[in-house]
């Protein structure tokens, strides 16, 4: 009989721990399904339709480790982006996520620091936090007035009031919210005249914003700045999992000094070197960014045309929409919502995001931006669901 017990031999938080969940948890790809639900580019990758991955990727390299500086991905990443940005000032790893985790390792003490967060958010978030054993702090959004503002007032506040925050996580675009931070409320956190604690801002979506919205040029004039980046939304290669954070150097190489080795790997970074160059994947990615956001304006017209619809909350830089599920009173109903969401992926094939029990997104389904055919199906089978549900 052993004496092993996982229940006091596990950390307590990792026993508490809720993962992060996506609607593929609740249904899988068959193949066949309209996936709108992960703010997927729906377009494809940032690549050359003609690329060969045998030349692109020689496998008689793979035997030896990857580069574990990446210095030539990094200026690809700077001369994207612009500004006095040099490879010193990045830290590439497996998606955001890894710099999500490794901002907390290398910030906050477990079970004694604090994040300040701001709901409704990303929730890998917390979820790395508590995997980190470091509390949570939460300044909701304003999500009675439009485009989900920042408070930085209340945010103001609580850093002067709250000891032990070291981060504060800004999403911007926000996910689910769709809409960027100011740039004037961030300065104003930077600036903070007591808090000792770094600002990380998440634009996993900026290249949907209008052009020029990334403060990743900030970080050369802002010690306490981090702006964290990815090739999975606009650039379609969820599938290779990299990240960028931008940041000064001295955080810079902190970040890259606790980070596990060869994280990135060969194949990785040079289909990731393919999709930042000029000539190849960024002319790929400009035209992919276009349709997508002809087609975001396109359901921001048609979807109101749909009985049932309400109002779409958040705004409108990102490659998603945030829109409410209305009851036969005409109010938002999460029991709508997620029935629309239910009988769309198990009788129609589309998959889209619950949203609904989210602070302030009461009956609301996030949407994906599609292509053209899927956002057809999506209107017309969509019309059909929700016809159904409100008539039961």
């Amino acid at each position: 009989m052993t004496a092993f017990d996982l229940s006091t031999c596990a950390r307590p938080n990792i026993l508490k721990l809720v993962p992060y969940r996506c609607a593929r948890d609740d249904y899988k790809d068959d193949g066949t399904n309209i996936l709108l639900d992960a703010n997927e580019n729906a377009f494809g990758p940032s690549l050359p339709s003609n690329l060969s991955l045998t030349s692109t990727l020689p496998t008689s390299t793979l035997h030896r480790y990857p580069d574990p500086h990446q210095h030539a991905l990094k200026q690809k990443f700077c001369n994207l982006r612009g500004g006095a940005l040099t490879p010193s000032n990045l830290f590439l790893g497996v998606g955001s996520d890894e710099a999500i985790d490794a901002l907390l390792r290398a910030f906050c003490i477990p079970g004694k620091d604090k994040i300040l967060t701001c709901p409704p958010t990303y929730g890998m978030y917390a979820v790395s936090a508590c995997v980190n054993d470091i509390d949570i702090v939460k300044v909701p959004l304003k999500v009675t007035e439009p485009g989900f503002p920042v408070d930085v007032d209340a945010i103001e506040r609580v850093l002067s009031e709250t000891e032990g925050i070291k981060l504060v996580y800004l999403c911007s675009p926000g996910n689910p919210t769709g809409s960027l931070v100011d740039p004037e409320a961030v300065k104003r956190l930077l600036a903070h005249p007591t808090w000792n604690g770094v600002v990380v801002v998440d634009e996993a979506y900026v290249d949907f914003a209008p052009q020029g919205s990334s403060l990743a040029p900030w970080v050369t004039e802002y010690p306490n700045l981090v702006v964290m980046q990815t090739l999975s939304k606009a650039f379609g290669l969820a599938g290779i999992r990299l990240g960028a954070a931008f940041t000064s150097v001295e955080i810079a190489k902190l970040l890259n000094s606790l980070k596990a080795p060869y994280s990135v790997s060969s194949p990785t970074s040079e289909l990731a070197m393919v999709a930042l160059t000029e000539e190849s994947g960024l002319k790929v990615q400009r035209q992919n960014v276009e349709g997508i956001l002809r087609q975001r304006d396109r359901l921001v017209q048609e979807l109101p045309k749909i009985e049932g619809i309400g109002r779409f909350l958040g705004g409108f830089e990102s490659n998603f929409l945030l829109c409410e599920m209305l009851d036969r009173s005409g109010k938002p109903s999460n029991v709508v919502a997620e029935k629309v969401y239910a009988q769309l992926a198990e009788t129609r094939g589309v998959v889209v995001r619950f949203r609904g029990k989210e602070l302030g997104c009461e009956g609301c389904l996030r949407i994906t931006i599609g292509t053209g055919e899927e956002n057809d199906r999506l209107l017309e089978r969509l019309a059909e669901v929700l016809k159904q549900v409100r008539e039961e």
